[in-house]
C-alpha cells in the first residue's frame, strides 16, 4: 500500500489514533467549558444576590414601598413565604436581579442591573469555545504528523512479512533496532521468525542433498547389478522400479542444485516449435503440438527442454487426455483436460512431496518444482490455472526475451 493509499485509509490505526485523541481533547473541552460556566454563572448570581440586597438596605430605610403588581410572582411568593427574597430575571428588555422584603407590613423591593454580568459570561464561554477549537485544530494534524512514524513502521513490518510469505527468505524489518517499543519487538520477531524459517529450510535443503549424494552410490551398484540379472518378467520389473529410482534421486539432485543457486542458463537461439516436438517425442507421450508461427527465441535449451518435458508427463500422468501444447510467440501452453490443478497448487504453487489432489492421482510433486525452478533460471514465467469451462490443466510457460518472425527457419534444438 503506497503513503497516500495509507493516509487515505480511513480504517487504519492512525485515524483510529486521531480520533481517540480529538474525542478525549473534544470530553476535556466540554467538562473544562462545563464546569468553568456552572462556576462562573454560581458566582455571578451569588454576588447579584448580594449587590441587590445590598441595594435593598436604602430602599427600606427611605421607606419607599413597591406594589405587589410590580413584582415578578415568583418573587412575591418567595417574600410571601420567607419575608426576604432574591430573584434572577433574565426576561428582556436586560436581565436584572431583584430583591424584596416585607416590614412593618410594607412591601419593600429594588432590582439591580445585569447586563453587563451577562456579557461576560457570554463572551467567556466564546472565547472558551473559540481557542478549544482552535487546540483541537492544532492537535489533529500534530497526531496525524506523530503518527506517521510508528505507521511507517508497521507498514514496514507487514511488507516484510508478505516478502517472507512470497518465499524471500532474506527480507527483514530492520526495526528493532531502533529502540525496544512494540512496533519495534513486533519486528524483531518477525526477523527471528525469518531466520530460524531460512536456517530450518536450508537444514532441509542439506539434507536433501546429503540424502540424494549418499543414495547414489547404491543406485548405481544396482544400476549394475540389474545389468547382470537374466533377461525375464521379474528382471523387467526390478529394472523398472531402479528406474524410478534413480529419476527421483536425479530429481531430488536437480532441486539441490537449485535450491544453492548453483544453475547457470547457457543461452542461444531456438526455434521453439521444433524444440517443443522434440521435447514431447523423448518423453514418449502423446501430445497435440501446435504452434501459430515459426519463432526464435534467445533461451537456454537444455532448460526449456526439461520445463516442457515436466510439464508434458506431469499433463499425461495426473490429468486426462488429450494434451494440446501451444507455442503463441514466446508463450508456450500446456492443457489437459483432467480434474485441474488442486486449490493448494493454485494459491501457493508447486511444492515438492506435494501428492495433490485424489483426482490427479498420487505423486512426489517434483516434477513442477523443477519446471518452476528451471523457469527461474532462464527468466521465464511459470504460471497455473485451471481451464474456465471443463476445468482441465492450463500450464503458461512465458519466456522473458522478444522471438523473432523466421518465415522458413529451420534448425534442431539442443539437449
Amino acid at each position: 500500500m503506497t503513503p497516500v493509499r495509507a493516509l487515505l485509509n480511513l480504517r487504519s490505526l492512525r485515524w483510529k489514533i486521531v480520533l481517540l485523541v480529538g474525542l478525549a481533547c473534544t470530553a476535556m473541552a466540554l467538562t473544562v467549558g462545563v464546569l468553568v460556566h456552572e462556576s462562573t454563572l454560581r458566582r455571578s448570581m451569588h454576588e447579584g444576590a448580594g449587590k441587590a440586597l445590598a441595594a435593598l438596605d436604602p430602599v427600606v430605610r427611605e421607606g419607599t414601598t413597591t406594589q405587589p403588581t410590580a413584582l415578578p410572582d415568583a418573587l412575591l411568593r418567595q417574600v410571601r413565604r420567607d419575608g426576604t427574597a432574591t430573584l434572577y430575571d433574565n426576561r428582556p428588555p436586560a436581565p436584572v436581579f431583584w430583591a424584596a422584603r416585607t416590614q412593618d407590613g410594607q412591601l419593600y423591593a429594588t432590582r439591580v442591573d445585569m447586563t453587563a454580568d451577562l456579557l461576560t459570561r457570554q463572551a467567556l464561554d466564546r472565547h472558551m469555545w473559540k481557542y478549544s477549537l482552535l487546540t483541537l485544530g492544532i492537535v489533529v494534524p500534530v497526531t496525524v504528523l506523530a503518527t506517521e512514524l510508528p505507521a511507517r513502521r508497521l507498514r514496514r513490518v507487514a511488507r516484510t512479512a508478505r516478502r517472507i510469505t512470497a518465499g524471500d527468505l532474506d527480507a527483514r524489518t530492520e526495526t528493532g533496532r531502533g529502540g525496544v517499543d512494540e512496533i519495534g519487538e513486533i519486528g524483531a520477531v518477525v526477523d527471528s521468525m525469518a531466520d530460524s524459517l531460512q536456517q530450518r529450510i536450508a537444514t532441509e535443503q542439506r539434507f536433501t542433498a546429503d540424502v540424494a549424494h549418499e543414495l547414489r552410490t547404491p543406485l548405481m551398484g544396482l544400476v549394475t547389478s540389474a545389468g547382470l540379472l537374466p533377461e525375464g518378467e521379474v528382471t523387467d520389473m526390478v529394472r523398472d522400479r531402479i528406474g524410478v529410482l534413480r529419476d527421483l534421486i536425479e530429481d531430488l539432485l536437480e532441486i539441490s542444485r537449485l535450491d544453492a543457486g548453483a544453475e547457470e542458463a547457457r543461452f542461444r537461439p531456438v526455434v521453439l516449435a521444433e524444440l517443443v516436438r522434440e521435447s514431447v517425442a523423448r518423453t514418449g507421450t502423446t501430445a497435440r503440438v501446435t504452434a501459430d508461427e515459426p519463432a526464435v527465441a534467445d533461451t537456454d535449451p537444455r532448460r526449456l527442454d526439461r520445463i516442457v518435458a515436466n510439464l508434458a508427463v506431469n499433463a499425461h500422468r495426473h490429468g486426462a487426455g488429450p494434451v494440446e501444447i501451444t507455442v503463441s510467440g514466446r508463450t508456450i501452453t500446456v492443457r489437459d483436460h483432467g480434474p485441474g490443478f488442486p486449490a493448494d497448487l493454485l494459491a501457493d504453487g508447486p511444492q515438492r512431496f506435494r501428492t495433490g489432489s485424489a483426482e490427479r492421482g498420487r505423486g512426489h510433486g517434483l516434477g513442477l518444482t523443477i519446471a518452476s525452478g528451471q523457469a527461474a533460471v532462464i527468466g521465464a514465467a511459470l504460471s497455473f490455472a485451471n481451464h474456465p469451462e471443463d476445468g482441465g490443466a492450463v500450464a503458461t510457460l512465458r519466456l522473458p526475451t522478444e522471438c523473432r518472425d523466421v518465415s522458413g527457419a529451420s534448425g534442431t534444438s539442443g539437449t
